[in-house]
């Protein structure tokens, strides 16, 4: 695809050349690929069709790039004296090149240990369940923790999974298995044993022991009652977090990710020491030792807000070019799979249920005051519509406290949202941090957990938030779906799930330039990278992928999901 140009004069062309310049030293130093050059480029990108991702100049067909930076873009016959000796040019024949995509939400070393455990999206039946689990035993000593995720109890009907489905091939190992979003968990007996769980435990603040009509534990715990379980997981070695992280950015690469904002090993329940443990045991390391291979933006539990900010005065936000430090997270409420996202009408399923609100609301507040007052960016999880609407209340009143100034807050999710909520993010200039591929799960099981008329008034607006003037981070939310930002695009500018023909609803489906902002600039500006990240624009990092098209129209017409390549500072990272 790629081949070095060092089309060069003659040797006697060369040698008239160097003749003249001794003759002439005063005379200014130019090099094409005919001439000598002062400055000469690392990589020309040629021949290609640029989307910048910049307003000011949307496309282009050369792109020049130098310690790592890109120094121009325009056509070629505008970067060509910067052609030297030393210059790599890789002609693409037309193929598209675009800004490295930016994942606005992801838990990035989790994700990397997920790939090592059992994989249970997809299954679709009880039968399927449990065979992943016999499978995983093998070689497992007696004793040892069996750990998976993924599981989507909507796939095989409805019917939540229960500690009896694994207990008779699990006697002597414990399991713990997420569902695919990080809110519910199953536990088989062993494991409750150890936790101590037993019919006369009561649910925690913010979280749930669901129980069998005899009043035994299921097995299943949501949000914070998970800690239960999780606080008696032994720990994840340094070694396996490492390595968790290096597996991970590369499979980030193979997607065209090129920065991440990560969340963490933080879910309700989880301890909040998880991130900083993360921070200096993990990206620390990794960025003294030369082996970061993407960009991160680092968000902390709230409750840790005043350790971040003695960093932030100690250190700055950018630690390096790798690492940035971001901001702080707290959670609303909970899922809709797992039925502990904050409504305002029950669930269709349980008239008596609304959902969870899994922090307290005073301490919440309080937090968010003291964080924005300390100049931290804040993000908070609400998928439900009265989370959202809390959250954006809240948000409101923190702002009339603190005064006006450029702090972007975040709404994490914000799927489900009341007529006139997508008109807030727009007006208090809220950032909604979405996740596409979420939608392909949720299509079914909303309508039938909130039913067809909520649902398909405020599931998922993607379109209304952006004629509201909101500005929207397209992220994974890895591992809950998979790292796949054209696949997520292609879902905004759809919205198909499987198996269906037709759209869910169609009137929220976006256009091409408002998903691929999405991924790029604004993704960056949800983070305060976009003065480094987001577009291919001059002194901005030269993070960019090729994909698998050779035209605009091509592209436009049948998005591609896969690219055919990842550069990072200019130098190619995957394949």
């Amino acid at each position: 695809m790629a081949s070095r140009t060092t089309a060069l004069a003659s040797l006697s062309a060369v040698a008239a050349a160097l003749f003249a310049i001794i003759l002439a030293p005063a005379l200014p130093l130019t090099w094409s690929p005919w001439k000598w050059s002062r400055i000469s480029a690392d990589l020309v990108v040629m021949n290609a069709t640029i989307y910048t991702s910049d307003p000011s100049l949307p496309f282009a067909q050369a792109m020049v790039v130098r310690g790592g930076r890109i120094l121009r873009v325009g056509s070629y016959s505008s970067v060509e004296d910067l052609v030297g000796q030393e210059t790599y040019v890789l002609n693409l024949n037309g193929n598209v090149v675009m800004p490295g995509f930016i994942d606005s939400h992801l838990h990035l070393i989790y994700g990397g240990l997920q790939m090592g455990r059992v994989e249970l999206r997809g299954v679709k039946s009880q039968e399927e369940f449990a065979r992943k689990i016999k499978e995983a035993l093998r070689g497992k000593l007696h004793g040892e923790w069996i750990l998976g995720s993924g599981w989507n109890n909507d796939l095989w009907g409805g019917e939540l999974p229960l500690a009896s489905w694994i207990d008779g091939i699990t006697p002597d190992n414990p399991v713990w298995l997420s569902r695919m979003d990080g809110h519910m968990g199953l536990a088989n007996s062993l494991a409750l044993k150890i936790a101590g769980i037993s019919n006369s435990t009561c649910d925690p603040v913010g979280g749930a022991i669901v129980k069998t009509l005899e009043g035994e534990p299921s097995g299943l715990l949501v949000d914070s009652a998970m800690k239960l379980v999780l606080a008696v997981i032994p720990e994840v070695s340094i070694h396996d977090r490492r390595d968790s992280l290096i597996r991970a950015s590369k499979y980030a690469l193979t997607r065209g990710v090129t920065t991440v904002i990560d969340f963490g090993r933080f879910f309700p329940g989880t301890s909040v020491d998880h991130i900083w443990q993360d921070f200096s045991d993990v990206y620390q390391w990794a960025d003294s030792s030369g082996k970061m291979l993407i960009r991160v933006c680092l968000f902390f539990p709230m409750q840790t807000w005043s350790q971040l900010v003695d960093l932030i005065q100690e250190k700055g936000r950018a630690l390096s070019q790798w690492i940035h430090l971001g901001g702080v997270k707290a959670f609303a409420d909970g899922s809709l799979g797992s039925s502990s996202a904050l409504f305002y009408e029950p669930y269709e399923e349980d008239p008596y249920s609304y959902g969870l609100q899994v922090t307290d609301i005073n301490w919440l507040q309080n937090a968010t005051l003291h964080s924005d007052k300390f100049g931290l960016q804040v993000a908070i999880h609400a998928i439900g519509d009265k989370a959202n609407d809390m959250v954006l209340d809240m948000y409101n009143t923190v702002v009339s406290y603190n005064g006006m100034r450029d702090r972007r807050f975040r709404i994490e999710h914000a799927q489900h949202l009341v007529p006139g909520s997508t008109i807030r993010f727009g007006e208090q200039r809220i950032i909604a941090s979405v996740q596409p591929d979420h939608l392909l799960d949720d299509a079914n099981s909303a309508e039938k957990k909130i039913g067809t008329m909520r649902a398909q008034r405020g599931s998922y607006l993607f379109r209304s938030l952006i004629d509201s003037d909101a500005i929207l981070a397209f992220g994974s939310d890895w591992p809950v779906a998979d790292i796949n930002p054209l696949g997520a695009i292609k879902t905004a500018l759809y919205r198909v799930p499987p198996g269906w023909e037709n759209a869910w609803i169609p009137s929220e489906r976006m256009a091409l330039y408002d998903a691929l902002k999405a991924s790029t600039i604004s993704a960056a500006y949800a983070g305060f990278l976009d003065q480094e990240l987001g577009s291919l624009s001059a002194d901005k990092y030269a993070d960019f992928v090729v994909l698998p098209v050779d035209s605009w129209d091509q592209l436009a017409g049948d998005l591609p999901t896969t690219v055919l390549a990842t550069y990072v500072n200019g130098k190619q990272a995957y394949p």
